[in-house]
């Protein structure tokens, strides 16, 4: 019933991935929600941030973070981890996913997403045919209409580990 929302795979972190192992599956390039996936909501950029896209660089990938948030928020992040960027990107719809796939020069085949939200990361990604993992959000504390998702997600979730139990 909510398969269009079920990630590709789940992971506790982005920075508990494995790039690698993507890399060596012929990935090239790799979309990144921000806020609860990277740093926490409104927060600047982290030095683990920038380690983690340092190394994502020496891999050979490249980047683009794509957010629902403004330019003001969105660009002095990717600035700092010298990524390609897209703000207003409209999330769930594929509009930003596509568009950040043509700045990468990569195509679905060869990208991934990475973000915190079934209703607005995984659902886009999914709809624009890219592989996607689900993180667990990095602050407990989200505004409050995030928190109300985060209840509807939790019955998707419950779907989605039944599902991977049974496979």
């Amino acid at each position: 019933m909510f398969q269009n929302l079920y990630p590709d795979e789940d992971a506790d972190s982005a920075y508990e991935i494995d790039y690698q192992s993507y890399y060596d599956r012929g990935y090239r390039g790799i979309l990144f929600d921000v806020d609860n996936t990277l740093v926490e909501h409104d927060q600047p950029v982290t030095l683990v941030a920038i380690a983690l896209f340092q190394k994502l660089k020496e891999i050979g990938f490249k980047t683009c973070i794509i957010s629902n948030n403004k330019d003001e928020r969105v660009r002095p992040l990717a600035d700092a981890l010298e990524s390609d960027y897209v703000y207003k990107a409209g999330k769930p719809s594929a509009k930003g996913y596509l568009k950040g796939m043509e700045q990468m020069g990569t195509t679905p085949e060869t990208t991934f997403f990475i973000g915190d939200q079934i209703f607005t990361d995984i659902w886009g990604a999914n709809r624009a045919h890219v592989h996607s993992i689900l993180v667990k959000q990095i602050a407990q504390h989200e505004e409050i209409q995030i928190v109300l998702k985060r209840y509807l997600e939790k019955i998707v979730l419950a779907g989605y580990h039944h599902r991977k139990k049974t496979a």
